[in-house]
């Protein structure tokens, strides 16, 4: 009998809210025959992965900016996903050079071992203080803004609104997302806008709900960044998109 896929998400609390998008579980996930698909979300996934129930293997995984196709056995996981505003304080380096990729890292990383993947909850507990205490007392406020505004807009806010908002030129904005990450702001707000979309496309609405130029333009950028068309993504077959996962659960 085929197990049942589980997928758990859970929040940060407020003190990691602008660090820590979430904590999620995905196991019993089994592709033979097909392939399981990850978007683009305009986030920074930490994975901790079990490989027969005897290794543990920790990647740290860059930003997206095109779909990723797994094929074949998947092994369960434990993820952290990470705001990018928080890469630096965090992990004290750039993503830049892990761009549509990721790198594997110590398998003892943040003395996290394999048992530790027994029970989510622990997890995630465990997780968090660690995280907490990785945090500088003073973050750039700057930056932290930044963030917040291109988040509250879906990334329609135009470079230069954001600019005058939190007093940063677009050259110094456009350099700190180049070299801290290695995309420019302007390819990222589309990975936002893209994201904001899902949601409309899972209910069924395949016309631009957002800021694109017309019907033409919504196709070519959802074909763009999860390879298929506005119809194909909403009907989902063998529940390949997994970022779909993420909804089922809000």
């Amino acid at each position: 009998m085929e197990k049942k896929l589980n997928f758990k998400l859970v929040e940060p609390n407020k003190s990691l809210s602008d660090f820590v998008y979430c904590f999620s579980s995905l196991q019993n996930i089994s592709y033979h025959d097909r392939d399981a698909v990850i978007i683009p979300n305009g986030k920074v996934d930490l994975i901790f992965s079990k490989i027969n129930n005897e290794t543990l293997t920790v990647a740290l995984l860059g930003l997206e900016t095109k779909p990723k196709y797994i094929t074949g056995e998947v092994s369960d996981f434990f993820a952290v996903s990470f705001h990018p505003f928080a890469i630096e304080y965090v992990f004290n380096q750039s993503i830049a050079g892990i761009l549509n990729s990721g790198k594997i890292l110590q398998n003892n990383f943040w003395d996290i071992c394999i048992d530790d993947l027994n029970d989510f909850d622990n997890f995630c507990k465990k997780i968090a203080q660690k995280i907490s205490s990785l945090l500088p007392e003073k973050t750039d406020d700057r930056k932290r803004r930044l963030f917040q505004f291109v988040f509250e807009s879906n990334g329609e806010i135009p470079i230069k609104e954001l600019s005058e908002k939190i007093f940063w030129s677009q050259r110094q904005i456009n350099r700190y997302f180049n070299l801290q990450f290695g995309l420019s702001l302007k390819a990222y707000c589309k990975i936002l806008r893209f994201q904001a979309s899902l949601d409309h496309i899972k209910s069924g609405e395949l016309y631009p709900q957002l800021n694109f130029t017309d019907q033409s333009h919504f196709i070519k950028e959802i074909k763009q960044l999860s390879g298929v068309s506005p119809k194909e993504l909403h009907k989902n077959e063998n529940d390949r998109f997994l970022q779909f996962l993420v909804y089922d659960q809000k």
